[in-house]
């Protein structure tokens, strides 16, 4: 079973059932804490506050509800096309200040494992490197000469280097499509660290084949070659979670699919009349060239009458992802500055709704942590807005009325808030399980152990990444542009100086919080220890889970079996690494 568009009347079903769910339950979290807050006196703190709970409980929900649909719902078989292949594909590696080396040795992978398929002949691969440093771009002629020499693929494989980066990767592959779009009927288009199995590739043309709406084919890339604790974690989360939540999305979006920017197959007369990108007025961050390019693009596909969708099933397509939270921050920075971006496109001519939800959501999930921070410093100060406690609210009656204690809705709301975080993950552990699935995460107790871990992890990092998802929205909106900076590749490794380079003012913004609501509201202190006290602690976790992992967790299917394209890709690295080797010696 494959993952193709749902029929319109499951995917408003589930588009209904999952938002009033959301609703319900972020109207359930106003409610409750409301009722908390307005127990010592009710004031204009207490409605500001189960505001800002509303707005966050309800995006903590979209997330857990996604979850739940991709558990309870299987999409329809997707249609392929078994015949010949006739079309010609174009594979697209936009690089950018990459090193050479790995990247053309993935490019000499890929096209091996084509060839193995028999179709070899129908794919061309091109390169388009917007890289700025001469050194690199001297090197990259050089390595482009060894990868048509080991591949025998002049004629199939093509380098340009443009002169200008304007519209950096959107306009890269805009630049392509006008100068040789007409040529190819598909276009694969990849990130520099991205792998995909010939088989895959095969694969993706054969659907599009099949349907002459579909204007875009997104796969779920796994990330691979993780090495750090970081990075192992992480990869074992998209590993294991990702399917699910992506499966919950496929039946919501419908037609209305997402496209990730990379690992994707695009029909190319779809892409060209549809995805023209305009340049907005005014400065950045808001204005110029749109950077997150890749939901726009869906959009536009969308509006223009394409279906555009994610097929969760296709296999054999990767990734890498940054090794430390640091790298992490960074790429975050500039999805951020995107997503915020894309508040001028909201009401945009002839978008369908749903897209323009897409991009509300996509502006949520970096405000959504503004609106915690912005809660956390509400209930400090609220005791200062707080009318005094009338212990003698009934006239001549000489005993004092005590207020009723509140702790238990406190903690209804707490254990509200843990279940819509953790109660998605634990269920996916328990359908891996039953379905035989937590057999490529080293079983069902290696996969139990893993998650627990991660939930464990993600709960003593998610204050550090609120941290800098919050300075990066403030930073965004104060004008600030974050410009696209170049991926950062290797090890990954920080030292605990670096760390406190990096998160120091985590640091003080933690011991701050402890020590104003000491000051201000001492009964606090112990409920915003699991916040405060990983960012006073946050150089030590950076440090620790950026260093090399040892450890029998997070096991990955990859790990156990590497896939065939990485096989490939491990023994062209190996000998060309070798020759450089050679050739520095003599």
């Amino acid at each position: 079973m494959g993952a193709t568009a749902a029929p319109l009347r499951r995917v408003y079903a589930t588009r209904t059932l999952t938002l009033t769910a959301s609703l319900l339950a972020a109207g359930l979290g106003f409610v409750v804490f409301l009722q908390f807050g307005a127990s010592d006196g009710f004031d204009a703190f207490d409605v500001l506050r189960a505001a800002l709970i509303f707005a966050s409980t309800f995006w903590l929900a979209w997330g857990a509800f996604t979850a739940l649909a991709g558990l309870t719902t299987r999409p329809p078989a997707v249609p392929r096309d078994p015949g010949p292949l006739r079309a010609m594909t174009a594979i697209l590696v936009p690089a950018y200040n990459e090193d050479p080396v790995a990247t053309f040795a993935r490019i000499a992978a890929m096209e091996a494992s084509l060839r193995a398929t028999g179709h070899g002949d129908r794919f061309h691969f091109a390169i388009l490197s917007d890289t700025r440093n001469d050194e690199v771009a001297a090197r990259e002629r050089i390595w482009f000469l060894r990868l048509l020499a080991d591949t025998h693929g002049e004629g199939r494989i093509f380098y340009r280097r443009r002169t200008s980066n304007k519209g950096r990767k959107a306009g890269n592959i805009e630049d392509f499509i006008k100068r040789a779009g007409g040529a190819y009927t598909y276009a694969i288009i990849l990130d520099a660290d991205s792998l995909m199995e010939g088989a895959t590739m095969v694969e993706m043309v054969r659907r599009m084949e099949a349907a002459p709406d579909l204007g875009l084919l997104q796969t779920l890339p796994k990330v691979i070659r993780a090495r750090s604790r970081f990075g192992r974690i992480m990869q074992f989360a998209g590993g294991f979670y990702s399917p699910v939540f992506a499966r919950g999305l496929a039946m919501m979006q419908g037609r209305t699919g997402p496209f990730w920017g990379h690992n994707a197959i695009v029909r190319m007369r779809a892409f060209a009349e549809s995805c023209g990108l305009p340049e907005l007025s005014g400065k950045p961050p808001f204005g110029g060239h749109i950077l997150s390019h890749d939901y726009v693009e869906a959009a536009l596909l969308a509006r223009a009458g394409w279906t555009v969708r994610v097929d969760d099933d296709l296999q054999g397509s990767y990734e890498e992802a940054p090794e430390n939270i640091i790298d992490h921050a960074k790429r975050d920075r500039r999805w951020c500055q995107g997503n915020l971006q894309h508040s001028r496109l909201l009401l945009a001519p002839g978008l369908k709704a749903w897209s323009r939800f897409v991009f509300l959501q996509g502006i949520l999930a970096y405000i959504a942590p503004v609106f915690w921070l912005a809660f956390l410093a509400a209930s400090i100060a609220a005791p200062l807005f707080a009318p005094p406690i009338d212990y003698f609210p009934i006239e001549y009656w000489p005993f004092p009325v005590l207020p009723v204690s509140q702790v238990s809705k406190a903690l209804a709301l707490a254990v509200g808030i843990g279940g819509l975080l953790f109660l998605p993950k634990l269920l996916i552990l328990l359908d891996a399980a039953l379905r035989g699935r937590a057999r490529g995460f080293g079983g069902g107790l290696r996969a139990l152990q893993s998650t627990l871990t991660e939930l464990l992890f993600s709960s003593l990092t998610a204050p550090i990444f609120l941290m800098f998802q919050t300075r990066s929205v403030l930073q965004v909106l104060r004008g600030a542009d974050g410009g696209w900076p170049a991926q950062s590749r290797g090890d990954g490794t920080l030292s605990f100086r670096d760390a406190w380079a990096a998160s120091h003012w985590i640091v003080t913004t933690g011991g701050v919080v402890l020590v104003m609501a000491q000051w201000l509201s001492p009964e606090l202190v112990l409920w915003l220890m699991p916040v405060a006290l990983p960012m006073v602690l946050a150089p030590l976790l950076i440090s620790w889970s950026s260093r090399p992992s040892r450890s029998l967790l997070f096991t990955t299917e990859t790990e156990i079996t590497p896939a065939p394209v990485m096989r490939l890709h491990d023994a062209i690295l190996a000998r060309w690494d070798e020759s450089l080797e050679d050739r520095n010696a003599a």
